[in-house]
């Protein structure tokens, strides 16, 4: 695929699919979407696959850990990976050798087993990495925390649609078989589409708007840092922090929310499905708000100015979830879900909008170790859950107390005049070389695309 000249793309318009930013938009939710499908598609089986395994709900508990353990170190590594040979690359192969496991699946006939294979499978969580790297490289400052947020958001939805459509592609193939064995074929067609995906994305996607990693060797579109950089930073380990007391806390509540409506709040478990789903559908809006609300501080207040930002979700975040720690009717506890829904989300896309300017030379390297944050926050946090005589309503409340007083820690990231003048740069050269584009286009009469 030949690459298109250009430059960073300054609007997100949705229905345009021809320009490299927004193919890449396009592309990178869908791919992270699948990813997340894959991801959790065993826990959308769970009732099928622990009855036929003859698994105890401890040994399950222990593949769930396991299985988003594993994503912390495939962060790190497909962040280091991005700075090296591209987001195309990196999710080409993420795609492709994630879809092994996932098929793989299906020949699962032993409790140890089915922890390799989750182990294994969990590594796809680490799509996330390349999503935020990809969309960072594509679009200038005052877009880029709306398009890491919304690409984020729309992928996070993966994870819930699963608990949805898995059972339905199981029920086809029921029609066939014993649902014993149905459930193995259900998770072969996760894998044959994420193969397809990788195919496109690596055919129909370009690493940076000057084009792909091999292309632009030794041009100032394509500087480099070290890991270390990264690692070097206080900033970077904040942020890890934060993001483990937002994304962290979404993993944690999607594992467990379901069977915390049922055993503490006495609600009926088809209700209890209905009411869980709830918190993952907020990622449709919710995460956009928190990026795009952070585009908007960063253009009044600067880089700092998106750090107030954040600092207000995580800490609106903690509020909220004590709140919902201490309702237990069920008349306010809809209401009461969806708004900490709202903040952990929003948190979530603040986040990622501070992100892309730490270090704009290992902006991998940033994404991967602050990605890894989340799923350490989450592991972490599951260990309340598995502590004897703790209620799990208290086990939130101490939850919303640790973000509450590690949302004050927000405020001790700073960004230098300097950075603030760079990133200032950035979006009037970005601004510039659309509207060049723009003209060239209206000189020959082509359609022109809204990305200036």
């Amino acid at each position: 695929m030949k690459s298109i000249k250009t430059t960073k793309a300054t609007r997100i318009n949705l229905l345009d699919f021809k320009s490299p930013q927004m193919r890449v938009f396009h592309l990178t939710w869908f791919a992270f979407f699948l990813c997340f499908f894959g991801w959790f598609a065993f826990p959308a089986l769970s009732n099928w696959v622990i009855e036929d395994l003859g698994l105890t709900d401890k040994q399950w508990m222990t593949t769930n850990q396991l299985a988003v353990a594993s994503t912390i170190i495939m962060r790190l590594v497909i962040g280091w990976l991005c700075d090296k040979i591209g987001p195309r690359r990196a999710y080409t192969w993420i795609l492709t050798l994630g879809a092994i496991p996932v098929a793989a699946a299906a020949f699962v006939s032993s409790y140890e087993q089915l922890i390799i294979t989750r182990i294994l499978i969990g590594a796809i969580g680490a799509a996330f990495v390349i999503t935020q790297y990809h969309t960072s490289r594509m679009f200038a400052s005052n877009v880029v925390g709306t398009a890491n947020a919304t690409t984020a958001g729309w992928g996070n939805l993966g994870g819930g649609v699963t608990q949805q459509v898995m059972p339905l592609i199981l029920l086809s193939f029921a029609f066939f078989m014993p649902e014993a064995e149905a459930w193995r074929y259900a998770m072969v067609v996760p894998s044959v589409i994420m193969l397809i995906t990788a195919y496109v994305y690596y055919n129909y996607t370009q690493d940076t708007p000057e084009g792909n990693f091999s292309e632009i060797k030794n041009t100032s579109a394509h500087q480099k840092g070290r890991f270390t950089d990264a690692c070097k930073d206080h900033r970077v380990w904040l942020l890890f922090l934060v993001y483990g007391s937002c994304f962290g806390i979404e993993l944690l509540v999607n594992s467990n929310i379901a069977r915390y409506l049922v055993k503490d709040i006495n609600v009926d478990v088809y209700v209890a499905a209905t009411i869980a789903s709830l918190f993952g559908l907020m990622n449709l809006f919710a995460r956009t708000m928190g990026g795009m609300f952070g585009d908007k501080f960063g253009k009044k207040g600067g880089l700092n100015g998106r750090v107030k930002w954040l600092f207000i979700t995580v800490l609106l975040e903690s509020i909220a979830l004590m709140v919902f720690s201490r309702t237990s009717s069920i008349l306010f506890i809809i209401p009461s879900l969806i708004v900490f829904s709202l903040f952990v989300q929003m948190a979530e896309g603040a986040t990622y909008s501070v992100v892309p300017f730490v270090n704009k030379k290992v902006i991998g390297a940033v994404a991967g170790i602050v990605g890894a944050g989340g799923n350490v926050g989450a592991v972490m946090g599951m260990f309340l859950f598995k502590i004897d005589g703790l209620a799990w309503n208290d086990a939130f409340l101490y939850l919303g107390v640790i973000i509450f007083f590690l949302s004050f820690l927000v405020l001790t990231i700073r960004f230098s005049k300097k950075e603030n003048e760079e990133a200032e740069r950035e979006f009037k050269e970005s601004s510039q070389g659309n509207n060049e584009q723009i003209d060239k286009k209206q000189e020959v009469n082509e359609p022109v695309l809204e990305l200036a």
